[in-house]
């Protein structure tokens, strides 16, 4: 998934407004920057070719799926994403947007979230949700993983155990235990069947990873 998407004009002048408002939102944690969104985007352009979906409702819901930064220990975080979207709808009305496309786009921004735990009702907002789902795996994955871990001072693995062979495994304390708890389960999350395949080769690519650092703190998996 590495050719760019050429776009109708109408789209581009989209694109530069909504990443011009996203720019100032302030994050919520360093893995989701505007770098973030930008992969997001490039994905979602790419998915929403594959599977024949509406540009005109997957390209602003990408840009504008983390318009609203809720921290994920906030006690307001399972609403972030209606909030998200709520914001995005007026920003999009207050630039003239076909409001045709609200409602859609509006469902794809609640929907993308983990934490809203939202039925989805479009291929959309499947491709928003997917989209935003691969940017935890492959390379960038294991990247932001180690970056929110060192961020927050998380040790890198339980020295006795890093595996999780023999207890529970705890990413409030070791970040390699994300992998277990979540990352690595991620591809079997996803609804479309490009991305499906996609996320089978980034999960392969951290799989490899683990393996690597077990042969380098000489632990056995």
């Amino acid at each position: 998934m590495n050719q760019e998407i050429p776009l109708p004009v109408s789209l581009q002048q989209l694109e530069i407004a909504c990443k011009g408002f996203i720019t100032e939102v302030v994050c919520a944690d360093v893995a989701h920057d505007i770098t973030h969104i930008e992969r997001v985007v490039r994905v979602a352009k790419q998915l929403c070719i594959a599977e024949q979906a509406n540009m005109a409702v997957v390209l602003p819901a990408a840009w504008l799926h983390d318009c609203v930064a809720v921290a994920k220990n906030h006690p307001d975080r399972a609403k972030a994403s209606t909030m998200a979207a709520d914001k995005a709808i007026s920003f999009l009305a207050s630039i003239g947007y076909d409001q045709q496309f609200f409602t859609a786009i509006h469902h794809a921004i609640v929907a993308h979230s983990f934490s809203a735990n939202i039925q989805i009702q479009s291929v959309e907002a499947q491709i928003v949700q997917d989209a935003d789902r691969m940017d935890a795996l492959g390379a960038i994955g294991v990247s932001r993983c180690m970056k929110v871990g060192g961020s927050i001072s998380r040790h890198l693995y339980h020295p006795q155990d890093p595996f999780c062979q023999q207890r529970k495994a705890d990413d409030t304390l070791y970040t390699l235990d994300h992998f277990f708890i979540k990352l690595l389960h991620i591809a079997k999350s996803m609804n479309t069947p490009s991305a499906k395949t996609e996320a089978k080769r980034r999960t392969d690519y951290m799989l490899a990873f683990i393996e690597q650092l077990k042969s380098e703190v000489g632990k056995e998996l």
